[in-house]
């Protein structure tokens, strides 16, 4: 016949691992250390502790685009971003007249070295219409597909069309025109939202209007009038934002981390190959 047992004594009973002062009679779910009412949370199963807590709350996944992106916000802050920082370039260009000519995209600068120019072209622009059709046509479009692919995704996709744009006209422009604008990307962006919309099965009659309509325009105007147009910088742009989507909305999930940068990796080489070309070329023929 057993008989009752003592009951345990203050000394003997468990005490809050974070409180060891408190007795505490209840054990966390996942970690099963004791905790005191104070470090108590309701969980779905009983009670876990603070630190399981937080620690399952950094375990939560990230919500994702269909594309992979992470969701940040509803608010397109990259592309509000883009237009801010070209508005300023445009108010530094104007105050400053000598910016423009360290900046533009002259090829010979660029063979010399200056391959920076690639790059702070497409923030400079020919007077006030110029930026605002560019900064229009990107308010237009850039919020839908900096939300469908993620705000990573769509930088790299706004900065790969830019520089496509430039390495074109690096190629095929002539020697003694100077380019600047941002349409290299926004293009691109044109390009891309084709590309996007078609993945998602939306209506694109109106995005291939507008890009008919601007390469009309791109090869038309300097025909019938003498205004200059980069049609390289236009046509690159557009060329390299609709690889650079693809690439990023068609492979499947499974692959589609790894396909997306190996895309980036690629077409950066490549870019960045048909630069060296160039330069080579250009240097040859002027010590020639």
């Amino acid at each position: 016949m057993s008989s009752p047992s003592a009951p345990e004594s203050p000394a003997e009973a468990p005490t809050c691992y974070r409180h060891p002062g408190r007795r505490a009679y209840v054990r966390c779910n996942r970690c099963e250390r004791y905790i005191c009412a104070d470090c108590m949370r309701d969980a779905a199963v009983g009670h876990q502790c603070v630190q399981c807590v937080q620690a399952g709350a950094r375990t939560v996944r990230q919500p994702r685009t269909r594309f992979g992106g992470r969701q940040r916000s509803a608010t397109p802050v990259l592309t509000y971003t883009l237009i801010v920082i070209n508005v300023l370039a445009f108010v530094v260009q104007m105050s400053s007249g000598n910016l423009e000519k360290q900046l533009a995209l002259w090829s010979p600068a660029v063979a010399d070295g200056q391959l920076y120019r690639l790059v702070t072209s497409a923030f400079l622009h020919y007077g006030a219409t110029h930026l605002l059709l560019n900064m229009w046509a990107l308010y237009v479009v850039g919020p839908p597909l900096e939300i469908w692919l993620g705000r990573l995704r769509f930088g790299a996709l706004y900065a790969l069309s830019g520089l496509g744009g430039s390495v074109l006209v690096y190629l095929l422009s002539p020697l003694n025109t100077a380019t600047a604008g941002a349409s290299g990307a926004i293009f691109g962006l044109f390009g891309a939202t084709f590309v996007v919309g078609k993945r998602l099965a939306l209506d694109v009659r109106w995005v291939v209007a507008v890009i008919v309509i601007n390469l009309v325009f791109t090869f038309v105007v300097p025909a019938v009038s003498s205004q200059l147009i980069s049609w390289q910088g236009h046509v690159g742009g557009l060329v390299t934002g609709g690889l650079v989507a693809a690439a990023y909305v068609y492979p499947p999930r499974e692959r589609r981390n790894a396909v997306q940068v190996a895309a980036t990796v690629i077409v950066l080489i490549v870019l960045a190959g048909l630069t060296w070309w160039r330069t080579a070329s250009l240097l040859a023929e002027f010590s020639a």
